[in-house]
């Protein structure tokens, strides 16, 4: 028999980044976790040590068909987030999006759940508002190489605000910034783990442009947080709402950084900027410290240097196995 604050809850993209992250903080919560994943950036080898939890379970299953299980909350974050994987095969991008949002609410409808949509800063595209706020419409491209990610998460934050107004679900949409940590796929292209792992091997470190622009970066604990912050609001707040650190930073300045944390040899090697490349983007998080309560606490050179120790552990390993 369950214990009463016990919930059945259902984490799509479980075995990802932050997915397998938000599975151990449920279960350290008391919850029974379904971890729903296809692999597809996802790895076993981030939720291998929740096996042995007996309130652990995994399906492997892709959201672009319909999934019939009995549960309480289910947070939606299965999609590829980085320009890599997710333009590899742009159309099942957009279907993951779209259809797998579809496909959980309408789970949600039926079982009652309430459901956490883990959108994206991507909606804002490349902005001309800074820094961004949630009443803030976007200036993306719809049909560049980025949008099958970016207009499949606006219109996945559509299909939950009508499922909100057409059937009273209980729904809130996370907007994620930049987040890093321990359990980043290594091949994923993302700026954070490209420059911890060219630092380490002591390779050039490629800046895009002239590396002048800016992001902001949340640490994984932190963003995890914000999720259970957010899901555990009163039912009349939905968001759209920011997650992430409003610190900002050039590329310049984190490359910097993060050769000074992995004492690299380093080199910095310039390369032309991608297509569609956001400029500046950095949160507006006064929502997020008003209704959740929450901000990060964990400062860059701290995340940096666990994100650093997990990646350097894991090339040792590599090399051993090799």
């Amino acid at each position: 028999m369950r214990e009463l604050h016990s919930k059945r809850i259902l984490v799509t993209g479980g075995a990802g980044f932050l997915g397998s992250h938000l599975c151990e903080f449920l279960l350290a919560k008391g919850h029974d976790v379904l971890c729903v994943d296809n692999f597809y950036t996802g790895t076993k080898a981030n939720i291998a040590h929740l096996f042995g939890n007996p309130r652990f379970e995994f399906l492997r299953h892709d959201i672009t068909f319909p999934l019939y299980v009995e549960v309480d909350e289910i947070y939606n974050l299965a999609c590829p987030a980085s320009p890599i994987h997710y333009q590899f095969d742009p159309v099942q991008t957009t279907k993951t999006s779209v259809h797998g949002a579809i496909n959980m609410l309408g789970l949600a409808k039926r079982v009652k759940a309430k459901i956490l949509q883990a959108s994206t800063s991507e909606v804002y595209g490349d902005p001309q508002a800074h820094p961004q706020t949630e009443n803030y419409w976007g200036h993306v491209n719809p049909i560049g190489l980025r949008s099958c990610y970016d207009e499949g998460k606006r219109c996945a934050e559509t299909l939950f605000m009508d499922y909100r107004r057409q059937h009273n679900l209980r729904v809130k949409v996370a907007r994620i910034f930049n987040t890093y940590g321990p359990r980043m796929h290594p091949n994923d292209g993302r700026v954070v783990s490209n420059f911890v792992i060219q630092a380490l091997a002591g390779k050039p470190i490629t800046i895009y442009g002239d590396g002048k622009q800016t992001r902001s970066f949340c640490y994984v604990d932190d963003m995890i947080r914000a999720f259970h912050a957010l899901m555990n609001t009163p039912d009349d707040f939905t968001g759209p709402v920011n997650v992430g650190n409003p610190g900002e930073y050039t590329m310049l300045e984190l490359a910097e950084r993060i050769i000074a944390l992995t004492e690299s040899s380093s080199r910095l090697e310039f390369k032309p900027i991608p297509s569609d490349d956001p400029v500046r983007r950095r949160p507006d998080i006064t929502l997020a410290r008003e209704k959740l309560k929450w901000e990060p606490a964990v400062g860059l050179e701290d995340g940096l240097r666990q994100t650093i120790d997990y990646f350097r552990h894991a090339m040792r390993n590599e090399s051993a196995t090799a």
